[in-house]
């Protein structure tokens, strides 16, 4: 950045001193033009430091529209009406009147496009869409059965979900109406839910996005996140494993929780080593007991004394029962 500062710096001095030589004035002249020009532009760098190019080609489409609605508008017949033929100085009133409907309409094109998100000028230029090869930074819709889940603020921090947070309007209403329940656990559940959006916006890793457009208030919440996800051509964050196959099979990428823990999930075999806190003793008077971190329990052999602490164990078996898998280890240093 330096670089380019320096060469702009050496080019605004350059031209200016030749400009001021053409009309023959001295070269210090020009040289201090050429340093008032550079001067204004490291100002309005300075005041543009947090624009970046995307804002740059919102304002421009903005400012496109704008100036084409400006032209619409001096094009169809303002100026032949007859208080405009009556001035003194009909062209002259025409010409501020122009500047002002193009400076104006200018002004609001590019206000309200810099406010607007990309699923905006989806709405606007529907049959336009900017694909990438992966999903990786697509905007991501959650549902009410996410809003309230505190591991969406832990995943979010830690980076691996990136892309712009969608929040429709329809599921903060929703929260908003649980919240004002009479019901004592409904009311926590949407309380806690809106607690959980205003900590989302506040981190500053997460770009949040509320979507105003709620879609027929005569479908199903579920049919209109789907709507919505493919509207904005976004992934759908839910624990609602129903809502989740409906997405896929209408061509949504899904993110699911639940299917996440599960392949985070460590699968133990015969001869796995681990580390292991043992918390209580077993059913025979040998064993002691251990869990994992997703809540597997681990019965370990001839364990008994060492109960309050953490030992290596080797798994030697394992027995599926209706509350789950249940795993067999033995001690790796037993005591002689």
């Amino acid at each position: 950045m330096r670089l380019v500062r320096a060469l702009f710096f050496a080019l605004s001095v350059f031209v200016g001193i030749a400009i001021a030589l053409g009309m023959g004035e001295p070269a210090w002249v020009g040289a201090l033009m050429g340093l008032g020009y550079m001067g204004l532009l490291l100002v309005l760098d300075v005041m543009f430091a947090r624009f970046s190019l995307r804002d740059f080609s919102h304002a421009t489409i903005g400012l496109a529209i704008g100036l084409f609605c400006a032209w619409l508008v001096t094009r169809i017949g303002v100026f032949q009406l007859t208080y405009f033929q009556n001035q003194e100085n009909p062209e002259v009133v025409q010409n501020i009147v122009e500047v002002c409907v193009y400076g104006s309409l200018a002004y609001l094109g590019v206000s309200f496009a810099l406010r607007s998100d990309r699923d905006h000028f989806a709405f606007l230029i529907p049959f336009v869409r900017f694909r990438r090869e992966g999903s990786e930074g697509e905007p991501v819709v959650i549902d009410l059965s996410v809003a309230g889940d505190s591991r969406v603020l832990r995943v979010l921090g830690t980076g691996f979900l990136s892309g712009t947070v969608v929040m429709p309007r329809f599921v903060l209403d929703e929260l908003q109406r649980m919240a004002d329940s009479e019901d004592m656990i409904t009311s926590q559940r949407g309380r806690r839910g809106l607690e959980m959006m205003e900590k989302l916006r506040g981190l500053p890793e997460a770009r949040v996005s509320v979507h105003e457009n709620a879609g027929s208030a005569d479908l199903p919440v579920e049919a209109r996140l789907v709507t919505l996800a493919r509207e904005v051509n976004a992934r759908l964050l839910t624990n609602d494993e129903a809502l989740a196959r409906v997405a896929r099979l209408r061509g949504i990428t899904v993110l699911s929780f639940p299917e996440l823990v599960a392949a985070l999930t460590v699968e133990l075999g015969v001869g796995d080593e681990l580390n292991l806190l043992l918390t209580k003793p077993g059913k025979e008077k040998h064993q002691a007991v251990g869990y994992l971190d997703n809540g597997t329990m681990i019965v370990v052999n001839q364990a008994a004394a060492l109960i309050g602490q953490s030992v290596e164990v080797i798994v030697c078996g394992a027995h599926t029962t209706t509350a789950g898998r249940l795993i067999f280890a033995e001690l790796k240093n037993k005591p002689v």
